[in-house]
């Protein structure tokens, strides 16, 4: 699959083409799976190609379901590409019961609804977006399944070493941001148990494109002749392609009670050896600042990779595509991903 792909992506239609095209697991998937599916929170940053990736497969599949999409829609070009592919849209705010109760009941549910970009000041948001919300999707979608992101900041931070969290380890989230996350988890877990929901909670960190993510971030201090602090010095990624399958076929992972499954790249990246191939790639110099940790965020996916596969693109690969796309001015989101934050404060 991977010599499908461009060598570099010219513009952001080849790259939504590639982050929405299904694995033929997922697309097999497809072909059994019972049921219409819902996307709650579909126009954050992987909403808008997952659910594209559900309807591609499906077509491929050639089987009729439902794919729709539920935001509040604050930018209306995303509803309007959202229904020229084919996707029904639902307008309002997750957060008004009224709302949640006026949806379509669905048999598969995919929540992806959330924040982290400036939660630091703004607490009581965070957690009724993170921690709240989550106790209205799981009793309207009782007799459902539910596929919900979460994130692998509820995990401590590790030694460099270690191999990374496993999702027997205990949470131990830092900071408010993390501590909303891991009590959007237990309300998913208390609906599993109280009602025999069968879930599956996906610990993702962190998801790459060309468009944001921990190496768009690292190539744009480059560019912007910024120095790459290295204190934070290693991470996961996965290819936002990968992660769309991933997320989607764990639809037929959902157990009750909840399982848990750590999603990101099976590769441990150096944020200097990141810095140092970037500013080869991109013909500029790379001012390092700080010190390596002894410790990091880091996940370990190996169950994941175990009952799904390895993802299709690797690190290097990533590497070579965010160098090229960000080189060339292309529009990036804007959203840093504050991996290099270590005391939880986002």
């Amino acid at each position: 699959m991977i010599k499908t792909y461009p060598e570099i992506f010219k513009n952001e239609e080849e790259l939504e083409e590639a982050i929405s095209r299904p694995t033929p697991e997922v697309v097999k998937m497809m072909e059994t799976l019972e049921g219409d599916i819902i996307f709650l929170g579909v126009s954050g940053k992987m909403g808008i190609s997952m659910a594209h990736m559900a309807k591609r497969a499906c077509d491929m599949a050639g089987v009729k379901k439902r794919i729709i999409g539920v935001s509040r829609f604050s930018q209306t070009t995303n509803r309007d590409y959202l229904e020229l592919l084919g996707i029904e849209t639902i307008a309002g705010d997750l957060i008004d019961q009224d709302f949640i109760k006026s949806l379509p009941k669905v048999e598969n549910v995919v929540y992806l609804a959330g924040t982290k970009f400036g939660t630091q000041g703004n607490e009581p948001y965070t957690w009724i977006m993170n921690s709240y919300m989550p106790g209205l999707v799981v009793e309207q979608y009782k007799n459902s399944r539910i596929v919900a992101l979460s994130t692998g900041c509820v995990y401590p931070l590790v030694n460099i070493d270690s191999g990374g969290s496993l999702e027997s380890d205990p949470a131990v989230p830092i900071g408010e941001y993390a501590q909303s996350c891991l009590g959007r988890e237990r309300l998913f877990q208390y609906g599993s148990l109280e009602n025999k929901t069968p879930i599956a909670l996906i610990r993702l960190n962190y998801a790459v494109e060309m468009r944001y993510g921990v190496l768009v971030d690292i190539a744009l201090k480059i560019k912007n002749n910024e120095p790459v602090d290295v204190t934070m010095g290693y991470a996961n990624v996965i290819w936002q392609g990968d992660a769309n399958a991933y997320v989607l076929r764990s639809l037929q992972l959902c157990k009750n009670p909840a399982r848990i499954l750590n999603l990101t790249g099976p590769e441990r990246i150096s944020v200097y050896d990141v810095a140092m191939k970037l500013g080869k790639l991109m013909g500029r110099e790379v001012v390092i600042t700080g010190k390596e940790d002894e410790v990091a965020l880091l996940s370990n996916a190996s169950q994941m990779e175990k009952e799904m596969g390895s993802p299709e693109v690797s690190v290097d690969i990533m590497i070579a595509w965010v160098a090229a796309w960000v080189n060339s001015d292309q529009r990036v989101h804007g959203k840093p991903t504050h991996f290099e934050v270590n005391d939880g404060k986002y």
